[in-house]
């Protein structure tokens, strides 16, 4: 295969290197013979590194708050502000019921994907990879699909939702499906790129988009000022409101570390966690209370309303900026490209996880698979663009119990059976199916959580005895469930197996 490799490349007038030969090229490249394109992408910067763990050596980046910057940009968007509408829309709160759920639950979502994200420096290998210390080699490759499914499902409501807003911008002269489109190529752009252009970025992106959302305020605040009576909160709306807002939050916690793997390793922990969570929690709470009480006042003001028939959070804002003319239009087209942040950085790990889901293409570099993901989102975000609220309350509902599960059985092999000790993850084993743990303990609580995670769940389509009761715990009960089960499930694993 290899002459015929090295024939194929020399007749195109390139140099053939052979595996142990890549040590030579620059240290973000892929385990693959190397042409005179791949050398080209190299040279202007792209990433190819995948999901090979990045040595001690090569972890130098010492600009720390680009993770801030990262978490900030990703979350100073409209499918943030969206996530807020729900609670008033969809689960009947009134502002102030809203806002404390709010800043309560991501309080404490937010957390594990700050304390995750100090993991990358330390042993410098991406989240999905750690996570085969806890899954093994094979058993990871089902909360892989999940994660797929979760940051595919994200990408898809942000483009449906950036497709909107800049509909709305072209007056009726812009179909929903070319805004999706122009919105997914632009963040396949930053994504191919990889690491340094997505940090630069994600930088500079948010700024225009603050500052929208500023403007926004100032313009429309006034309606803001009274909003109407309602219904005093039942547990069932809070709890509710609570689940879909851990679904917006926790799932980050599966990514986390894939974008901290160069970082120094000796920077402190506590620096990239405070880093973290408060590029997470600031954008987050913002501006999810800001879409809450947005949604509340709309009913009363004729134009809101208007623009928001149907679930358009797009021609909602459009209808706020409105009143500044022709200078509105350009803030919409901001606001429709405040997701494309989002999406780049997704579109980055959905490249990663695609390695992890089929092992043998660890061999094609990184920047191959953010096509693969642009293929795959824009046309599931045209079909599903007029069921939004559908889409994302099925969807940011569901999410949040695999992922409480997932993050209960790293974070307890990490703190207990590694001792929260990088040094006892043997590096060289990420790629060594016998030297790694079965999986069966990690995927057996994982699992078994869901004998009762499913009577505590409360969705459109199904509701547990105990959630008509309770409201809905299941994210909850999955984190408490699988975090129970697993520690003696892995004893016993490590008892047979004879290694950790």
């Amino acid at each position: 295969m290899f002459l015929d490799e090295k024939e194929d490349v020399e007749k195109e007038g390139g140099t053939w290197q052979p595996v142990t030969a890549i040590a030579s090229l620059p240290s973000n490249t892929s385990p693959l013979y190397t042409d005179r394109w791949t050398r080209k992408l190299l040279s202007y910067g792209v990433e190819s590194r995948g999901i090979q763990p990045v040595p001690v050596e090569e972890r130098t980046d010492t600009q720390f708050s680009k993770i801030f910057f990262l978490w900030f940009s990703w979350n100073v968007n409209i499918l943030t502000f969206s996530a807020g509408t729900l609670g008033p829309a969809i689960f009947g709160l009134g502002l102030r019921d809203s806002c404390l759920t709010i800043l309560f639950f991501n309080i404490i979502c937010c957390a594990p994907p700050a304390y995750l994200a100090t993991w990358g420096p330390k042993l410098g290998m991406r989240q999905m990879v750690i996570s085969r210390y806890s899954f093994g080699y094979y058993g990871i490759i089902i909360p892989c699909i999940l994660n797929l499914v979760n940051m595919c499902g994200f990408s898809i409501l942000n483009c449906i939702l950036g497709g909107q807003a800049l509909a709305s911008a072209g007056n009726g002269n812009l179909s929903w499906t070319v805004g999706i489109v122009v919105i997914a190529i632009i963040s396949l752009l930053v994504s191919f790129c990889g690491y340094e252009v997505l940090n630069w970025y994600e930088k500079v992106s948010w700024v225009p988009v603050l500052i929208t959302f500023i403007i926004a305020l100032g313009v429309g605040g006034k309606h803001l000022s009274n909003p109407p009576l309602v219904e005093p909160a039942t547990a069932a709306g809070v709890l509710g409101f609570a689940g879909t807002l851990a679904g917006f939050a926790i799932t980050f916690s599966s990514l986390s570390s894939d974008f901290t793997t160069y970082y120094r390793p000796d920077v402190s922990g506590w620096r990239i966690f405070g880093y973290s969570f408060a590029g997470l929690l600031l954008p987050i709470v913002t501006l999810q209370c800001l879409g809450a009480a947005v949604v509340i006042a709309a009913p009363s003001i004729p134009a809101w309303e208007q623009g928001y028939a149907g679930g358009n959070i797009g021609g909602l804002l459009e209808a706020i900026v409105r009143p500044t003319g022709g200078f509105g239009k350009f803030l919409a087209v901001l606001l429709s490209l405040s997701v494309a942040g989002n999406i780049a950085a997704t579109f980055y790990s959905i490249s990663l996880n695609i390695q992890i889901f089929i092992p043998p293409l660890v061999v094609v570099p990184r920047y191959v698979f953010s096509l693969v993901a642009t293929a795959i989102v824009i046309p599931i975000s045209i079909v599903g663009a007029h069921r939004f609220y559908d889409t994302i309350i099925n969807f940011l509902g569901l999410i949040g119990y695999w992922a409480s599960a997932f993050i209960a059985i790293i974070i307890l092999e990490h703190l207990v059976i590694r001792h929260n000790n990088p040094a006892e993850y043997d590096l060289d084993d990420w790629d060594a199916p016998r030297r790694l743990p079965s999986g069966i303990a990690a995927l057996a609580a994982g699992i078994a959580s869901f004998g009762l995670v499913i009577p505590c769940m409360s969705q459109v389509w199904f509701t547990g005895p105990i959630a008509k009761t309770t409201g809905d715990i299941g994210f909850e009960v999955a984190f408490g469930v699988s975090a129970v089960l697993y520690l003696p499930f892995r004893l016993l694993e490590i008892r047979i197996l004879g290694h950790v």
